[in-house]
């Protein structure tokens, strides 16, 4: 049995179908878990209750951790440390491995330019400082033996059905005829993770023994986009003029009264306003695997939406 938890998002999804290569003992559990697959294990659970994880993951050989718990400093401060010692003492107590998908939220600022798995962690914000402590959860526990894992990082992601910042403020934006917005520059490189690619590279890694007590970054795009050459490429796929409006730092708290994830995001602004490379060159060599070409993965995003 391979176990998702958190299976609702779109990670989840594409984990789902991607596993399906490696086993038909899928278990979906999230509060209200649908089904990706036909012969997908349904297992409703509210994952902030200690209990219900103990039980999601009961009988487990693979557990994923796909959660996005709602995009509040307050909410992650209260649930991400517990939800965490939960799973991971559920593990070591089925024997069950662990795959954590993660962010790069930990890193030091001075690295965001060239992202590798050996960055510095030292994360400059308060979300940050919860990932590097959830992450370093499961370190600890794999460096003293008692827990067999790995973490599989991506860049900031989009694809298919995908409802995060970039569909919010870029694509819909574009659509509906209005300026698609970026956050604190136009001209610095950002490279970004499509969500298939992360699907399937995570349930490789899950499936393959020899990459567990590691740290890996999920295949992204080699592509050397700035915010304004993706708007482009984005406005291009769905027929409309590239229209764009650079959000100042100082606006998006202004505007996180109205538009509460802009709020949310002002502290992570620092990763806007210099170039932000994502390298996942070890992923690709030992697995001879490249990112979907940038083209494909921008029409198969906008087609996605009505």
């Amino acid at each position: 049995m391979q176990t998702i938890l958190g299976a609702s998002g779109t990670i989840g999804v594409e984990l789902a179908k991607a596993l399906k290569t490696y086993t038909n003992e899928i278990r979906i559990v999230s509060r209200n878990p649908k089904k990706t697959n036909d012969s997908d294990e349904l297992f409703p659970a509210d994952l902030t209750d200690t209990d219900q994880v103990d039980k999601a993951i009961e009988g487990s050989e693979i557990v994923y951790v796909t959660i996005g718990f709602e995009y509040k400093l307050k909410v992650w401060q209260a649930n991400w440390p517990s939800f965490m010692k939960a799973v991971i003492e559920s593990c070591k107590k089925h024997q069950a491995k662990l795959v954590f998908f993660d962010n790069v939220y930990m890193y030091d600022r001075s690295e965001i330019p060239n992202m590798t798995e050996n960055a510095r962690v030292n994360p400059s914000s308060k979300k940050g400082k919860i990932r590097k402590e959830i992450a370093q959860m499961i370190l600890s526990e794999m460096e003293e033996g008692k827990l067999t894992a790995l973490i599989a990082r991506s860049a900031d992601f989009y694809g298919p059905n995908c409802k995060n910042s970039i569909t919010q403020i870029i694509i819909e934006n574009l659509k509906k005829g209005k300026n698609a917005m970026l956050i604190a520059s136009a001209d610095k490189i950002h490279n970004f993770t499509y969500t298939p690619d992360a699907g399937k590279a995570t349930a490789l890694l899950g499936n393959t023994p020899d990459a567990y007590n590691q740290v890996w970054h999920l295949p992204t795009t080699h592509d050397k986009l700035t915010g304004k050459q993706w708007v482009e490429a984005f406005a291009k796929a769905i027929g409309v003029k590239p229209k764009l409006q650079v959000l100042p730092v100082w606006m998006m708290g202004v505007l996180g009264i109205f538009i509460p994830v802009l709020g949310e995001l002002k502290e992570m602004a620092y990763q806007s306003d210099r170039d932000y490379f994502f390298d996942s060159s070890k992923f690709e060599k030992r697995f001879g695997l490249k990112p979907t070409p940038i083209e494909t993965a921008i029409r198969e995003t906008v087609n996605s939406y009505s």
